[in-house]
């Protein structure tokens, strides 16, 4: 008799204004647990992957919660992509459903809860090391921080200006928009009037394609203005025209211009399965899902079961040798991973790494293990 299957739960937006985002991370699901079936599965079980569209709506994304902790009982629960959706998430899941959450997107860091795990990169391993760097390779002191009206907007602008400051630079604008937010004019006015040499850019999805284009159109980067947007990967640069990203720095875990051997051939295998969707990349996800699934694939091992204790218990350390960006390691009482982390420009409408930063650790607050 067959034995029943491990159940995974992916909760993505696969439809909505963060499709191209939410499509990948779900493409990287399915190539992740089919990969592991094909290896022999789980603890001599098979994987089963269940993906509920959350269609870029919070609403959406706690019904799909609830539906599959509740009905469909899984073991281990992954997906989001803002931070409003990962609480969204985490109410009916961690908090109501008790159940084991992977959180795979870069993100502002300072949450926790002894049953949810993030997988991305946070403000330490982002703007800790970009700032300075921008500063020092362009001589840039003067930030601009046009931004979506939320929670990850207000703690990355916050480390900003206390890295800013003290790299002796400083914050001339700051202002804050619904995340749909579409009539720029006025603000790209009082971005050139300012003064500033970098604009730090966290507006998101829908609101930064015609922030961008306003931008582009008003003349700061052709006049040498530097665009920072931590975020952006492969997808949304093809989204948008050329000239609207081009010379944009971002700072992630990584880019697919990376050119570790694990790396390029980990592209090559998501590009044959999926030749024609979204693209695999860290803004939107995809790196946070693969290590996030692999590093509990790993915990599981280790526990040798599926009981939840053991598992969080093993995932409170747990590592991985390979990932995208490079090898990956939960650090023991924070419930982030240390990994590598790369700075990128758009040259020629292509994500360039142009610093390879190498293992930077998340400096989240560390909790003693339950």
């Amino acid at each position: 008799m067959m034995r029943e299957a491990i159940k995974v739960g992916v909760i993505a937006d696969q439809t909505g204004a963060l499709s191209p985002m939410g499509g990948a991370q779900a493409n990287t699901a399915m190539l992740v647990v089919d990969e592991i079936n094909a290896s022999g599965g789980l603890l001599g079980r098979g994987v089963e992957l269940l993906i509920e569209d959350s269609a870029t709506d919070d609403t959406r994304a706690a019904a799909a919660a609830a539906k599959l902790v509740q009905d469909d009982h899984v073991d281990v629960l992954l997906g989001g992509i803002f931070s409003s959706t990962r609480q969204a998430i985490k109410e009916p899941a961690v908090v109501e459903g008790e159940t084991l959450y992977i959180y795979p997107e870069q993100y502002e860091g300072q949450e926790y809860h002894p049953l949810l795990f993030c997988t991305g990169a946070v403000p330490a391993q982002q703007v800790e090391p970009l700032i300075p760097w921008v500063m020092q390779h362009t001589g840039a002191r003067a930030f601009y921080l046009p931004s979506a009206d939320y929670i990850w907007p207000h703690v990355m602008n916050r480390k900003v200006h206390e890295v800013a400051s003290a790299n002796g630079g400083r914050i001339v604008g700051e202002e804050y928009f619904p995340v749909d937010h579409a009539d720029w004019g006025e603000t790209v006015e009082r971005i050139n009037d300012s003064g500033a040499d970098v604009v730090f850019n966290t507006t998101v999805p829908p609101g930064c394609f015609p922030f961008l284009e306003a931008l582009c159109e008003s003349g700061f980067t052709a006049r040498g203005g530097r665009v920072v947007t931590t975020y952006f990967e492969e997808n949304l640069v093809a989204a948008l025209p050329s000239e609207h990203v081009e010379g944009m720095y971002g700072c992630i875990d990584y880019y697919q211009s990376v050119s570790d051997p694990f790396s390029k051939e980990l592209l090559g295998r998501y590009n044959r399965r999926f030749p024609d969707g979204p693209q695999f990349s860290a803004g939107s996800g995809c790196t946070g899902m693969y290590r996030g699934l692999k590093l509990w694939e790993a915990a599981v091992t280790e526990a040798g079961s599926l009981d939840q204790a053991a598992v969080v218990a093993a995932l409170d350390h747990a590592k991985i040798a390979e990932g995208p960006g490079g090898a990956a390691e939960m650090v023991p009482g924070q419930h982030h991973v240390a990994l590598n982390v790369y700075i990128a420009q758009v040259q020629g409408g292509t994500l360039e790494v142009v610093e390879s930063l190498g293992r930077i650790h998340p400096n989240e607050r560390v909790r003693a293990v339950a």
